[in-house]
Parts: structure tokens; sequence; C-alpha cells
């Protein structure tokens, strides 16, 4: 089957991949613009909000979130990854402005909770559309190009925090009308990549159409539990370090402002490991890049919970952000790289859903640790051993899935 020519063109593309990073740093503003804007509505009092309310509407959040990713993959194999980028980004956007009027903090809670499902659903849909107009031997690359657009979402959030709080309704109402912007360039640029959908669109038939339960037959069960697993470490991993690691040091004894230099290392590494890890993955094997850098991860992990004078922590910092941010971003690309098209959606998203667990227990067992006075050393103990999990999810993915797929996917 082969893919439409709108879709190999230069120009085309380059809007696939412009639009498609844009897409990933509307969800990296809107999720730490929550985070940035907290304490400015706790001091307020808005909504009537307390810190169990804000724990609840954080929680709520990332749940949305999750349900957000588990639902895109099957609706962008059904109907394409166009209309469900367009849709997702349409939802997350108008509530994301409307938050700010919620009355109570139970109204707050469920608009954050709708806008988590689009804003879940954008991700795994812009991964799979830009994997679709990749060549085979790039992916990785173009999938770790993508979830750069994550961070950079995050420091523009930081960035405009800084010009804007107190008034915090003003980083709901920037990050929602920035999607409502992009909206219309995504609707005359984006053409439809799944061939699924274009082939079922022009036959004017309908087929089976592919689900959950296909990903959890053969060849793909031991494929889809491992990478599952993966990516429910890999997220563990990112938002337990994200949310953490300046109070986690604090309590090694390091200056407040030291802690918070070393979160802006961490995630500088983090963009820096995403750019490396596309470009050795591409080269060297998806899989074989994943494990390297899950066990590079755990190494540095255990590090940590070493006292070391400040430029060798910086240091440290930094190489732990380069391997632990796109160590699981690898997991996304070798899901791109292996499945067919009719299934490709579907999978990632389960992947990126399961993920989000961990975007939720990572946080609560290291607020856990931190509460009961144990997070340093122990919390970097903890971590090192989930990234020790991750490598043995890794070896449990296989090399390959099937070769009639690989021949399917290299002629479509």
């Amino acid at each position: 089957m082969s893919r439409p020519t709108s879709v190999q063109d230069d120009r085309t593309r380059r809007w696939v991949r412009a639009l498609c990073w844009a897409t990933v740093t509307l969800e990296g503003f809107d999720i730490v613009a929550l985070s940035a804007s907290l304490p400015s509505i706790l001091d307020s009092g808005h909504a009537g909000m307390g810190k169990a309310e804000a724990t609840l509407v954080t929680t709520i959040s990332l749940v949305g979130i999750m349900v957000g990713a588990i639902l895109v993959g099957p609706l962008s194999d059904r109907i394409g990854r166009r209309g469900t980028m367009l849709g997702s980004i349409a939802l997350f956007s108008v509530l994301t402005i409307v938050v700010p009027l919620a009355p109570n903090a139970e109204v707050f809670a469920a608009l954050r909770f709708v806008a988590g499902i689009g804003l879940g659903a954008c991700m795994p849909a812009a991964l799979t559309m830009m994997s679709e107009t990749t060549p085979d031997s790039e992916r990785a690359r173009s999938t770790t190009f993508t979830m750069t657009g994550y961070h950079v979402g995050a420091v523009l959030t930081s960035l405009v925090a800084l010009a804007v709080v107190p008034r915090w309704e003003l980083l709901f109402v920037i990050g929602g009308v920035a999607g409502l912007v992009v909206l219309p360039l995504m609707w005359l640029h984006l053409p439809e990549t799944n061939p699924v959908a274009i082939a079922r669109r022009s036959a004017d038939q309908v087929q089976e159409k592919p689900g959950i339960a296909a990903t959890l037959r053969s060849p793909y069960l031991v494929a889809s539990l491992a990478t599952w697993a993966a990516s429910f470490m890999g997220l563990l991993l990112v938002y337990g370090l994200n949310s953490w690691l300046p109070t986690i040091m604090r309590e090694a004894g390091y200056e407040i402002a030291a802690s918070l230099t070393l979160l802006l290392l961490l995630n500088l590494g983090g963009i820096v490991g995403l750019v490396l890890a596309g470009v050795i993955g591409d080269k060297r094997g998806i899989r074989g890049s994943a494990l390297l850098w899950f066990a590079a991860a755990a190494v540095l992990l255990a590090l940590l919970s070493i006292k070391m004078p400040t430029l060798l922590l910086n240091l440290a910092v930094f190489l732990t952000g380069v391997f632990v941010f796109s160590a699981q971003v690898l997991v996304y690309a070798w899901i791109t790289r292996h499945y067919p098209p009719e299934l490709r959606g579907t999978a990632l998203g389960l992947a990126s859903g399961v993920g989000r667990l961990g975007s939720i227990v990572g946080p609560a067992v290291t607020g856990a640790l931190v509460t009961a006075n144990l997070a340093y050393p122990w919390g970097f103990y903890f971590f090192a051993v989930v990234a020790l999990l991750a490598v043995v999810a890794m070896v449990i993915v296989p090399a390959k899935l099937s070769s009639t797929h690989r021949h399917q996917e290299a002629t479509a």
C-alpha cells in the first residue's frame, strides 16, 4: 500500500514536523502551567483551594491525561491521525481557557480532568503521525525530536509565569489560546497519514476495526506488555525526579538555589539526551540504545546518593537528565518502528497511557519518602531500582515482531 503523494511532499513533511512538535510543546506548557500556578492559587484561596484540593486537582489532571492517551490509539487507528489531533487540541484548548472560571475546587478538578483527556491524546497522535511521514531509518530521531517540544514548553511556561504571576489565570488563557491559534494551521497543512484510514475512505467500505485486544495477541503480546512496563518505569522516573529533585537535594544539605539549578540542569540534559538518543537509536538500533540509556540512568541515579562537590554534582545531574528523559522516549520510537499501521496508534497510546500511571506513582512514592524523611539517599536508590526494572523490560522486548509486518511496512 503506497502512501499518498502529499505525505511524500517535502513541504508537507516540514509542516507535519513543525506542527507535531508544536503539539507536544503545548502539552509541556499546559502541564507545567498547573504546577507554576498552584502557589498563587493557594495564596489567593481561589475556589476554596487548599493543599488537599490542590493535590486532588493535580492527581485528577494526570488521570485525565492517562485516559486520553489510552483512548486516542484505537480512535486514531480507526478514524485517522488528523481528525484525532484536531479534536483533542480543540478539547483541551477550550477547557484550559475555561478553568480559571471554576467556582470551586470540584469544578476546577472536573475541568482539568476533561482537559487532560484532550491533552493526553495529543502526544501519542503527534508521535504516530511523525513516524508515518518519516523514513523507517529515521524514526528514532523523529520521535525524540518531537519530544524536545515538551521541555521547550516547560521552559516557556516558567518564563511566562515569571512575567505574569500572581495573575496565574493568564497562564491558562495563554496556553488555551495558543492551541486555538495552531488549529487552523493544522486544518490547512496536516495530511491524513494513517494508510488504513485512507484506504477505508477511498474504498468507501467498512473494514474490521483493530482494537486493544489485537495488541494482546500473537505476535504482539510480549512486546506490548514489555513496552508498557518500560514506559511505566520511564515516566515514573521523569515525573518523580521533576517533582521532587529540589526537595531531595535540600534534604541532602544543598542550598535551595543550588537545588533549583539542579532541576534546570536536569531538564537541559533531557533536551540534549533526546537529540543524542535519536541519532544513536537510528544508527545502532532503538532497542539496544534504550537498554544502554536505562542502564546508564540506573548508574547515575545511584551515584546521586553520594555527596559530591558542586561541579561534579552538576555534571552528574545533567548526565542523569540526558539518559532518564530520553530512555522512555526510545520506547515510543521502538513502537512506531515495529507495529503495523493499523495498530501503531493503539500500541503507542496504550504504552503512553500505562506510562501515565507511572507519572502518578512516581511523585506519590517519592512524596511518601520525603514525608518519612527518607528521600535522601533512599529516593535515589528507589529510582535506580526502577531504572533497572526498565532494563529488564527492554530485555524482554523482542528484537523484531514479524517479518510479514516488516515487509508490509517497507512497502507502505
